[in-house]
């Protein structure tokens, strides 16, 4: 599918449905006065196939980051790990806690807990289904949670069915507002400042909308300051850290040395070891050799703990041993090392963008008027790691305008928008992968500031007259022949 024919489609899905429904079921024109609400800001989602995989562009967008998908790598050694077991059932035909459990299902799930220096792990379904199983068991009555402002949607609606009630939000990132947060359970919540109930704080890793890092050392120092006895305790999503950083690829959490500090972490298999969508909305979905299967790590107690108390793990099928050898695929590519190239061209990719769109003649005008900003550009030289996701921001609308853009110059990118990040802070998420090249993320660069560029000439009053750049004009036409 060309770029031009996916735009059309999409654009045309935007259209309004509701007001030529007056004569249809109630049922039908209240779902589509629904979705109504999201094509009006041209919000609505649409599953297509995407231009990188059927097509031409190049993939700035998906989470195959270490091109385990792309490169057949993660395939490959899929179909080894299914030879060597010819004997086991493809499904696991029924609940872990009734007859749905396996011997190959516990093995893989010690080996990957073993990796990442945890005593037990718990496969389950995907990350959002991990996070609703976590904080429907792990958080008792009186417990408190803490959470940066900027968590996953999944931890959100795990919150929602969780029996602590107290629940405190910090600033994106803030160790002060952090310490705030935890002061204000603490001065409010008398049985956990007597140390018999406890704080959950919950963060990721890798923060896959705005691309920085999480001060977790700092964190987690400042929590034993204010709990010294030792009953806050942190929920670590390493979402879209695992195969990206530390050794071998083991995340966060590893990179840092933090192992014992951390209760809980959260490991999904479907973002760096071979992208199937995970948690990630987009309008584009891919499927891969993998699954989105996670693995919630901890000590013995956390497992049954959510074994017997977590709906989500209790009241499903058992995961399937395709997946599961999908998942030990990528860890055996991982454990011999075979990763760590791609995890290395990724942190030069990244620098090498910086570098690139930084020193582009146009860049210091364009950032200095707000047709453009790369946040994350400004302190990269100074950061021991980068994340793989850089944000690019526009004013705001104008998103669109620069995807259309990249879109048609061959290269897969896409807005984002709300509910996934807050009102009015829209941008355009580019995601690096290792068999991207030099010349892509050069192509990327000027292709970015083409875009700034026009929308320079059109505000002084060039442009020919045009409001509009000329991608957008191009998708606007296409959709009203």
């Amino acid at each position: 599918m060309s770029a031009s024919m996916m735009l059309a489609e999409w654009m045309k899905a935007q259209k309004l449905k509701a007001p030529a429904m007056k004569g249809a079921p109630a049922f039908y024109r209240n779902l589509e006065e629904a979705l109504d609400v999201r094509r009006r800001d041209h919000r609505l989602y649409t599953i297509k196939t995407n231009i990188w995989r059927d097509g031409d562009a190049v993939d700035f967008s998906s989470n195959d980051t270490l091109s385990l998908g792309a490169s057949g790598a993660l395939r490959a050694e899929f179909m080894r790990e299914l030879e060597r077991h010819p004997d086991i059932p493809p499904g696991a035909g029924s609940s872990r806690v009734m007859d749905g459990n396996y011997k190959y299902l516990e093995t893989v799930e010690d080996e990957i807990a073993q990796f990442h220096g945890a005593e037990a792990g718990l496969i389950t379904g995907s990350g959002f289904e991990a996070n609703l199983a976590i904080f429907a068991a792990i958080p008792r009555p009186g417990d408190a949670i803490v959470y940066d402002e900027l968590i996953h949607a999944s931890t959100h609606d795990g919150m929602q069915q969780t029996q602590a009630i107290t629940r405190f939000s910090f600033r994106h990132n803030d160790v002060e507002s952090f310490r705030d947060a935890m002061i204000s359970v603490y001065d409010s919540q008398p049985l956990i400042r007597q140390g018999k109930r406890c704080v959950i704080v919950a963060v990721e890793s890798f923060y896959s909308m705005d691309g920085d890092i999480c001060p977790l050392t700092e964190l987690i120092q400042a929590a034993k300051e204010i709990f010294p006895g030792g009953n806050a305790q942190f929920l670590v999503d390493e979402a879209h850290s695992t195969g990206v950083i530390g050794l071998k690829g083991a995340g966060l959490v590893c990179e840092l040395g933090l192992e014992k500090e951390v209760a809980i972490r959260l490991h999904t298999f479907g973002k760096a070891l071979s992208a199937s969508g995970g948690n990630t909305t987009k309008i584009i979905i891919s499927i891969d050799v993998n699954s989105a299967i996670a693995i919630i790590l901890g000590n013995k107690t956390l497992k049954s703990a959510l074994i017997n108390l977590a709906r989500p793990v209790i009241y499903t099928t058992a995961p399937a041993f395709s997946v599961v050898a999908a998942a030990r695929a990528g860890y055996n590519l991982m454990k011999a090392g075979q990763t760590k190239t791609a995890q290395d061209k990724v942190q030069f990719l990244v620098k090498h963008f910086f570098k690139t769109i930084s020193s582009n003649a146009i860049w210091k005008e364009a950032t200095e008027r707000g047709i453009l900003s790369v946040p994350l550009s400004e302190d990269w030289e100074e950061q021991p790691s980068l994340t793989h996701i850089v944000p690019i921001w526009t004013r705001q609308r104008q998103s669109y305008w620069l995807v259309f853009h990249l879109q048609f110059s061959g290269f897969c990118a896409f807005p984002v928008d709300y509910p996934t990040v807050p009102k009015g802070q829209s941008r355009v998420r580019v995601a690096f992968h290792a068999n991207n090249t030099e010349i892509q993320v050069e192509g990327l660069v000027i292709a970015i500031c083409e875009w700034a560029q026009e929308m320079m000439e059109i505000e002084q009053g060039g442009g020919g007259g045009n409001k509009i750049p000329k991608a957008a004009r191009q998708v606007y036409t296409i959709t009203t022949d």
